[in-house]
């Protein structure tokens, strides 16, 4: 309603109204009787009965604060006599030389509502997750957050799994869905030794004993359940539902088992002075990250094993249990040789873990950890050793782990190699020996930043004969930064890159962005990252015709975390270059709607995918760079000086740098903590 259809008819009023001396306070009703004056029939005169003060829905906020929104303060008590109804004249009431104006209409009304919400209650009107949690702990339910929201992730997983999948009814070959169900059958009818050789031009085992382990008991379960689902040769390309139903269940129970509680883990172990409101909702924003849920629960794949051993890996580090932490990273290493991009960083902070402690409680240390880490190994391995197999069985998984016979890159993946490929064709130029040590050399520059980092801080804060260590590390802060900054580079330059391992950088950068201020780099970074990463993968995703689950799952994601680029830091590098990305990928969508590529050029959109993606990617790469750096100056300085921080939190901030500050907490930025929801006063004891 406009504010021309609040005045009143022309021509003189056949019922006029004795107006009201009012006070301040019993404007409240006024605004109230407001809007039911609209709806008067002029020409019909009618008795209406005082209107009692009562919220005008949708304008609570604005009825319990109206002194605020009237910029005024009370001069008189509150009236508990009702108000009259009052002409919708627009008029100027003068009390004590103060003149207020009255909303007209309701486009009026809902204009000062805006202007009475703050920035902040207005991003908390947009987030979903943040509303619903606020909502579950005023009425009392908080104790069911966590099953509500790992109920609701389970949910999105099974929907998901009823899409289609990687090679539906593509033979010979079919794809990732048929290569997971036939290491079950191969595993179950081969011993050990042929595991990986049977058969390779028929997906030949080519992941970690771990995986064959964990097919070899999957395998079994199907075996007893129907046996044709994995029967030797004969079950290729079964896609019976009930096989379908086992297949996904497997993935979805055994994310249930490890990747969830890695991630509850974090929340609290990582965060432990936040609010519980701050934690749920942490966990909520892991919970549905898109990227992960399209690849395992869509195309089909058990990436999330290997990130939740990773996860629990860093949930003890910042324990203090580095051995165990050691332990798991093996066994993620061990699943999918692809968490050997996390290697530098998880290297790097155990080396600088020793140097810390000194030279006795530093050596014993790294002594334990290699103890550790080679019985993992050995363990792993065993059945391809002496004496239960001759030494040149271990040369049979070694070579399929890491196959440098199959090229720079595969498909159209969004890094260095395949972007710089549309201009330099990398292998006409150069024989694959050269590339792979190129890659190697380019990846091994990409991470040295973080290493040299975690040996500077380590050294400069080490300790000395006789002192005793603090709470925290403080090379644990680093932690985040480093894995995001070594993945990054192994996703950009290293050999033989798959675009699904985009995966491995979107963990660290979201649990970053799980505890970030909605108006914060760090979120603004994270939830671009995010956002791209699910872009580049849109070749592949439009391949196994999961086109649905890309657009409801994105823009379900965005919406629960209450992201808009125009409310980050207006003008500011991290929102033009997501306005920019966010245009360039709509715009590639639309055109790839549109227009059929020409015969001559059929991976047009699929280069042009990867042409808009990599230029983000490097840039995020340096900026993890740049936060590990200034959060190693935030610890230890600019100088050469020692610094004895007593405690650290677990995550540095990307701007605030002072030095000889101590780091804050993971996802902090600009100097400020995430703004409680429900009250201002929110502390880890009410939630409690």
């Amino acid at each position: 309603m406009d504010e021309l259809s609040a005045l009143p008819p022309e021509g003189p009023r056949k019922d006029p109204r004795r107006i009201r001396t009012i006070s301040v306070n019993s404007m409240r009703s006024v605004q109230a009787s407001a809007v039911a004056r609209s709806h008067i029939d002029y020409e019909k005169p009618e008795i209406l009965a005082p209107t009692p003060r009562q919220p005008i829905t949708g304008s609570r906020h604005l009825i319990e604060h109206g002194a605020q929104w009237l910029n005024t303060v009370s001069h008189s008590p509150e009236s508990s006599r009702p108000v009259s109804p009052t002409s919708p004249h627009r008029r100027s009431s003068t009390l004590s030389g103060l003149s207020v104006r009255f909303p007209t209409s309701m486009s009026s009304l809902h204009a000062a509502v805006d202007a009475a919400v703050g920035p902040a209650d207005k991003e908390a009107e947009h987030a979903m997750a943040k509303r619903w949690i606020r909502w579950m702990h005023k009425r009392g339910m908080k104790a069911w957050v966590i099953p509500c929201s790992l109920l609701a992730s389970a949910c999105i997983k099974f929907c998901v799994g009823l899409g289609s999948y990687s090679g539906k009814g593509t033979p010979p070959i079919f794809g990732d869905y048929e290569a997971q169900r036939h290491w079950m059958e191969l595993t179950i009818h081969m011993p050990i030794r042929r595991w990986y050789t049977y058969d390779l031009q028929y997906w030949g085992l080519d992941y970690p004993p771990l995986t064959a382990y964990v097919s070899w008991l999957c395998g079994i379960v199907a075996h007893r359940l129907e046996p044709s689902w994995v029967a030797l040769d004969k079950s290729r390309g079964i896609e019976t539902e009930a096989s379908k139903v086992f297949m996904r269940l497997t993935v979805v129970l055994l994310d249930a088992v490890i990747y969830v509680p890695a991630l509850v883990m974090f929340t609290r172990i990582w965060e432990p002075s936040r609010s519980k409101r701050t934690q749920n909702l942490a966990l909520a924003t892991l919970l549905f990250q898109p990227a992960l849920l399209l690849i395992d629960f869509g195309h089909f794949q058990y990436n999330s094993v290997m990130l939740g051993f990773t996860l629990f890996a860093i949930n003890a580090f910042a324990l203090e249990q580095d051995l165990f932490g050691a332990f798991c990273f093996v066994l993620s290493l061990g699943f999918k040789q692809m968490a050997l991009y996390y290697a530098p960083a998880i290297g790097g902070y155990l080396l600088a873990k020793c140097i810390y402690l000194g030279s006795v409680n530093g050596g014993k240390l790294f002594l334990r950890l290699a103890f550790i880490t080679s019985l993992t190994f050995l363990v792993l391995f065993i059945p391809f050793l002496p004496p239960f197999a001759p030494l040149s069985a271990i040369y049979d998984p070694i070579s399929r782990i890491f196959p440098f016979g199959r090229g720079l890159f595969e498909d159209k993946v969004a890094n260095f190699w395949c972007a710089s490929n549309v201009v330099f064709k990398w292998k006409n130029w150069a024989s694959s020996t050269f590339l792979i040590k190129l890659s190697a050399a380019l990846t091994a520059l990409g991470f040295l930043p973080s290493v040299i980092v975690f040996c500077r801080v380590a050294w400069q804060t080490r300790l000395f004969d006789g002192q005793k260590p603090s709470l925290h590390t403080p090379i644990l802060p680093l932690l985040p930064y480093a894995l995001l900054s070594c993945s990054m580079s192994f996703f950009l330059f290293s050999f033989q890159v798959h675009e699904k391992t985009i995966l491995l950088p979107m963990l660290p950068v979201t649990l970053l962005l799980s505890h970030a201020p909605l108006d914060s780099t760090i979120f603004g970074w994270g939830v671009l990252a995010n956002n791209v990463a699910v872009f580049s993968m849109w070749p592949l995703l439009k391949r196994d015709g999961l086109g649905v689950p890309y657009i409801a799952l994105t823009i379900l994601w965005n919406r629960f975390l209450g992201y808009n680029p125009l409310r980050l830091p207006s003008r500011s590098f991290i929102q033009l270059l997501s306005i920019a990305a966010y245009a360039a990928a709509f715009g590639l969508h639309v055109l790839e709607f549109l227009i059929t590529p020409p015969a001559r050029y059929p991976d047009l959109f699929a280069v042009l995918n990867v042409l808009i993606s990599t230029p983000i990617f490097v840039l995020l790469w340096l900026w993890s760079i740049k936060c590990g750096v200034e959060a190693s100056w935030a610890i230890v300085g600019l100088g050469s000086t020692t610094s004895r921080p007593n405690r650290t939190s677990v995550a540095s901030d990307d701007e605030k740098t002072a030095v000889h500050s101590r780091p804050v907490s993971l996802g902090v930025a600009q100097g400020r903590r995430r703004v409680p929801f429900g009250t201002e006063n929110d502390s880890k004891t009410d939630e409690t």
